[in-house]
């Protein structure tokens, strides 16, 4: 009798959670078209970094006799993945079902011919973050335990993704790292090189944040947009700050606005929230009850 029981009320459950996606389609996925699943971005993610940084995040030996064979199998590896995540990110997406599989592939193809660009710029921001942390022992220890340093790769990597006009993938990238070392990175943001994030616990930058070459910031820190309403002409309207070469920004800074400059060489301190632009050289400090601005030379 229980048993009876037990299936009616299954039986009745399933019938109202089918019926509720009728009544919510807005969070429905239904037609049939698969979308990258979390696990293989995941994993597309830590091949693309064992790339870029050889000899790191992997039980393999890399050494000079078997670098272009690890490089190879794995460049194998992105390829065939993110043939399969792209082309289903492009489906979702709206884009024509015959075009998917080349634009996928050139993709795919375009990917690993970054990398060595994604190299360069990357091996700045380890020499950043090795010049900017006096605790910081080697570029190893950079590599493998400073979080800012895994937000960063995965940003670049998102970054270029996003650039391509891909779907989808970038976010997914840089939400994974967001779970994993509490930066909030959106592939959108333009960053210079030599960025460093000291900590990086609660960072946040918006997606048409602009930042400059040699920036420094700690954890806590908000680049993002005062109140925007609606979604109308979003994607084109610069609703986050723009930060300009050598500035730094201390822990728990808040900066506010798309038309919000911090001019080069500034230094914002700990817990400043600023929603207008200063001159370069600028120093903002929180002087209570108010902020207070010392000018270049002042």
């Amino acid at each position: 009798m229980a048993d009876d029981l037990d299936q009616r009320v299954l039986a009745q459950a399933i019938d109202d959670i089918v019926a509720s996606y009728a009544l919510h389609g807005n969070i429905n996925h239904l037609d049939g078209a698969n979308l990258p699943s979390r696990a293989l971005v995941s994993g597309l993610l830590d091949d693309l970094l064992s790339i870029v940084f050889p000899g790191y995040f992997v039980e393999d030996e890399v050494d000079a006799l078997t670098c272009r064979y690890f490089v190879g199998e794995r460049c194998v590896r992105v390829l065939r993945r993110l043939e399969v995540v792209a082309g289903r990110a492009f489906t979702s997406s709206g884009a024509e079902a015959a075009a998917n599989e080349a634009r996928a592939r050139q993709l795919a193809l375009d990917v690993v011919r970054e990398i060595p660009r994604l190299r360069e710029i990357l091996d700045t921001d380890v020499q950043a973050a090795l010049g900017g942390d006096p605790a910081a022992a080697s570029a190893s220890e950079i590599i493998m335990s400073y979080p800012g340093i895994e937000a960063i790769a995965v940003h670049r990597i998102a970054h270029a993704l996003h650039g391509w006009g891909v779907p989808l993938i970038p976010r997914m990238m840089t939400e994974i790292v967001h779970r994993q070392t509490g930066i909030d990175i959106h592939p959108g943001a333009t960053i210079g090189h030599s960025f460093f994030i000291d900590h990086g616990t609660g960072v946040v930058v918006g997606e048409t944040t602009v930042i400059g070459d040699r920036v420094k910031i700690y954890q806590g820190v908000t680049l993002g947009a005062l109140s925007v309403s609606g979604r109308t002409g979003r994607s084109r309207l610069k609703r986050h700050p723009t930060i300009e070469d050598d500035v730094t920004i201390y822990a728990g800074a808040t900066i506010l606005g798309g038309d919000t400059v911090i001019g080069a060489g500034s230094i914002v301190g700990g817990n400043v929230w600023l929603t207008h632009s200063v001159p370069p050289g600028t120093t903002v400090m929180l002087d209570k009850p108010s902020l207070r601005f010392i000018a270049p030379g002042g």
